[in-house]
């Protein structure tokens, strides 16, 4: 007798990451949709402009006048013997990179919403690639640091090689908490409120107009809880070398934070990614 799969009634049931093994190994398998998402996000940013990637230089150039202005001109804070102009651009840079990146990332599953209906890919490829996006920012305002050094006659001493360290934790910051909000984003739309909110309330607090040195003494590693902190403070410590001191137990405990950051945002991310399509 002649058994055909006519005779049986079965189920194929396809789960998404269903082993962890498995998931990680799809993200390599995903690389070209990586790729691709972001640079399609590179072209999307500024099309139909009409200064086009300018943009880019012209917010944190901007706000490094004003800053400028306002705490080194009339509240007269104190740089070292590093130009105001220097000290606070050397600051906007991972301030600015971290802004546009939760700003992007924490919205990205709801913008891609028919992609995560539709076809099985690792969902964490969409949050990544907005934070690849920020980084192509990042390196075209970095070139604005270069003019001001050069305007200023400004030499950076031999600390600027733990500088690629420093974007790392920026990196870490930026995804690990983008993750998160772009969790919650999902279930609760109202984040897509919140989100600027954080980052206007986030830019006054963190040390970007200023020099964390004029934080007092016993103040300042709970002042280090803000992991932006540390990240800046590195980014001053590389650029400016001696003339910006690294206030190390405060660093260590942005950089802890930074850590936990990375790590709540991936395990909430991954606990949550399979019901996406359900809320979106």
């Amino acid at each position: 007798m002649l058994i055909t799969d006519k005779d049986f009634d079965y189920d194929l049931i396809i789960e998404a990451g269903h082993t962890e093994l498995h998931y990680w190994k799809d993200l390599w398998r995903y690389r070209e949709l990586f790729f691709f998402l972001a640079w399609r996000d590179v072209l999307v940013r500024y099309k139909q402009t009409v200064i086009g990637i300018a943009w880019s230089v012209i917010r944190p150039l901007l706000t490094m006048i004003v800053f400028t202005i306002i705490f080194g001109k009339l509240a007269k804070l104190p740089s070292g013997n590093v130009p105001y102009p220097i000290l606070v651009f050397a600051a906007m840079l991972p301030w600015q990179f971290f802004a546009n990146a939760l700003s992007d990332s924490s919205g990205s599953l709801v913008t891609n919403a028919n992609m995560l209906t539709k076809v099985y890919f690792p969902r964490l490829v969409i949050p990544a690639s907005t934070v690849i996006v920020s980084l192509v920012d990042f390196f075209i305002s970095f070139v604005i640091l270069i003019v001001l050094m050069i305007w200023y006659r400004f030499i950076p001493s031999w600390h600027i090689i733990a500088l690629p360290f420093f974007l790392l934790l920026a990196f870490m910051v930026s995804f690990g908490s983008g993750l998160v909000l772009a969790t919650l984003n999902v279930k609760y739309r109202d984040f897509r409120y919140i989100v600027p909110f954080i980052l206007q309330f986030g830019l006054y607090i963190s040390p970007v107009g200023f020099s964390t040195s004029i934080i007092p003494e016993k103040w300042r590693l709970l002042y280090s809880l803000n992991p932006m902190v540390g990240v800046i403070d590195g980014f001053r410590w590389a650029i400016l070398g001696g003339n910006e001191q690294l206030y190390w137990p405060g660093f260590i405990v942005s950089l802890l934070i930074t850590i936990f950051l990375l790590l709540m945002g991936l395990c909430y991310f991954r606990k949550t990614e399979r019901v996406f399509a359900d809320f979106i």
